[in-house]
């Protein structure tokens, strides 16, 4: 008798569990990746907003993706953001001004990881010395040894991670 009541539960369970609707298919978006280095490896990253309508305008351009000004953002305190350092001269490359991948610290996985991050604009001094960088320590030791100089433009951008070191979405 309980062999027969457990196969009718059995039976009614499995009912049940087909007869329940289906959750809806969540949309999937695309978004152009965009990349860099943290930290001496490769990693990529999306652009979604900005504090500056310049800057925002620049990225869509580049990305063929819009990137939303929020101007906002320039308001979030010091010590929420982390860095993006970005050149405007050296060696050719993916990087918004035509040269070299950006340089991003703090990267996903790390202590202080956070997708706000300061734009930082190095700009090389002497074109004889100049080189690919690849972590945030070596661009503070070129601008300690006077090679680059780094102006912070008081811009903001949201920029997370999609694939780094160890880990991806």
């Amino acid at each position: 008798m309980k062999k027969i009541a457990y196969l009718i539960f059995a039976v009614l369970l499995l009912t049940l569990a087909a007869c329940a609707p289906k959750a809806p298919e969540m949309p999937k978006a695309e978004l152009p990746a965009g990349r860099a280095y943290a930290e001496g490896k490769e990693i990529y990253f999306v652009h979604t907003e900005a504090s500056d309508a310049g800057v925002a305008e620049k990225l869509t351009g580049m990305m063929k993706s819009p990137v939303i000004l929020v101007p906002s953002l320039a308001n979030v305190p010091d010590e929420s953001l982390a860095n993006v350092y970005v050149f405007t001269n050296g060696i050719e490359g993916s990087g918004p001004f035509g040269f070299q991948p950006d340089v991003f610290d703090k990267p996903a996985g790390t202590d202080g990881y956070t997708p706000l991050r300061r734009l930082n604009v190095i700009t090389w001094v002497d074109p004889s010395k100049v080189r690919e960088l690849k972590s945030a320590a070596e661009v503070l030791d070129a601008e300690k040894a006077g090679e680059l100089t780094i102006e912070q433009p008081g811009v903001v951008i949201n920029m997370p991670f999609v694939v780094w070191d160890g880990g991806k979405r």
